[in-house]
């Protein structure tokens, strides 16, 4: 397993010469790195290596715990903005009643709504293995149902004695919701 890659500061840069970019971000130039770090010691402040694999590599007048915390901080952020799409299943009987299978194809909608992904399964039990087009019936179905909040990913098919059929939610959903939201604010 290779090691994090960590940023050199100070005397951990062991180059000649390195190119400066003073603490208020403008160019200072290629100076030897023994100027830069006295630089950096009379303004209070830390030599950074930026940009290792340039020639010469750049280095940056920074505090660097500041720089350090900055980072960490992105990271946490990006994290929390990030929205793992979860794989809902919604399973049901060929037998079912029409009332169920709309209460089945809104719980559907609300995983969909919510940006899961749902598997739709159709249990086949004892001799209903041998209707299989009753299972694509219900499933096509539901697709109709649905077909506002999601998108078929995979279309429906066996799998031993299950069918199932996979929908992915639409982008466009989330999206009219919320121009709806903006819409009734202004007037």
């Amino acid at each position: 397993m290779s090691r994090p890659v960590q940023t050199r500061v100070n005397e951990r840069i062991r180059i000649r010469e390195v190119r400066l970019i003073d603490d208020e971000g403008n160019q200072v130039g290629v100076i030897a790195t023994r100027d830069a770090l006295e630089m950096a010691r009379e303004r209070g402040l830390d030599l950074v290596e930026v940009a290792p694999n340039a020639t010469p590599p750049v280095c940056r007048l920074m505090d660097y715990g500041k720089f350090r915390f900055e980072q960490s901080k992105k990271e946490r952020d990006s994290r929390k903005n990030q929205h793992v799409a979860k794989l809902k299943e919604v399973r049901i009987e060929p037998g079912i009643g029409g009332h169920d299978l709309e209460t089945k194809g809104r719980a559907a909608q609300r995983f969909l709504e919510s940006g899961n992904k749902v598997k739709i399964t159709v249990l086949f039990r004892g001799r209903s293995i041998t209707h299989p087009e009753l299972g694509t019936e219900l499933l096509n179905k539901l697709a109709v149902q649905l077909e506002g909040s999601g998108v078929i990913e995979q279309a429906p098919r066996m799998e031993g004695r299950n069918m199932s059929m996979t929908l992915a939610p639409t982008r466009q959903k989330v999206d009219s919701t919320q121009k709806e939201d903006t819409s009734g604010k202004q007037g």
